[in-house]
């Protein structure tokens, strides 16, 4: 999958006056590619974050998504069920505020994905990345119940289970202390380079802007 960003614009309204976030945004995601997106406080990147995701619409340009087996298409002329089915089959996202569901244990919240996309035949491989990510000890423990740390490798667990084509991760070391950010971090990139799943991090981090393949400045 490759995702192409043209000319892409974010703006808000300011009484009568349109306020631009970012304008004439243009870059290339690559099938397999490590992108870490920085920029100080303020500057989008959640913003360019979610609307990579489907998550937000654009205000200008235009962001192409590509296939090699089946039709490319444009986010902006896609439905509400279509970006609907566009988020839960090719994309997942990792918060930085980990957003577990409260109600339900690590195990049904790593799983949940898979439920809602009906991929029955990853839960095995869902089931094994809880392993990998060493909360094995803890698949019926409550989010309210685990350290930062467990909450966001549990979140990382989650966005990778339904098999997602593309990887954000919106500061994800953002509410974690040094030890935790660094262990989240290598595995993060373990996940990935197993899951061979593209990867869009937004970061203040220099270490993951470091270890990114390609830096996008906003």
């Amino acid at each position: 999958m490759v995702i192409r960003l043209d000319k892409v614009g974010k703006s808000f309204k300011d009484g009568n006056t349109d306020r631009w976030i970012f304008q004439d945004l243009s870059f290339t995601i690559n099938d397999g590619d490590v992108i870490a997106i920085s920029g100080p406080s303020g500057c989008g990147k959640t913003t360019l974050m979610n609307m990579l995701a489907g998550l937000l619409p654009i205000d200008s340009g235009s962001i192409e998504i590509q296939f090699e087996d089946r039709p490319s298409f444009q986010l902006k002329h896609l439905n509400r069920s279509e970006l609907l089915e566009y988020r839960r089959s090719d994309v997942g996202y990792v918060y930085q505020f980990f957003n577990l569901v409260p109600t339900l244990t690590l195990k049904e919240n790593v799983l949940l994905p898979i439920e809602l996309t009906g991929r029955k035949h990853l839960t095995d491989q869902a089931l094994s990345r809880i392993e990998s990510l060493g909360l094995e000890s803890r698949t019926n423990a409550f989010p309210e119940e685990m350290s930062g740390g467990e909450q966001q490798r549990a979140a990382i667990a989650r966005a990778l289970a339904h098999g997602p084509r593309v990887l954000y991760a919106d500061e994800p070391t953002g509410n974690l202390d040094a030890k935790n950010s660094s262990l989240v971090v290598d595995m993060l990139w373990q996940e990935v380079a197993s899951a061979e799943t593209t990867l869009v991090i937004a970061s203040h981090s220099e270490a993951i802007q470091e270890r990114a393949k390609k830096l996008i400045h906003l």
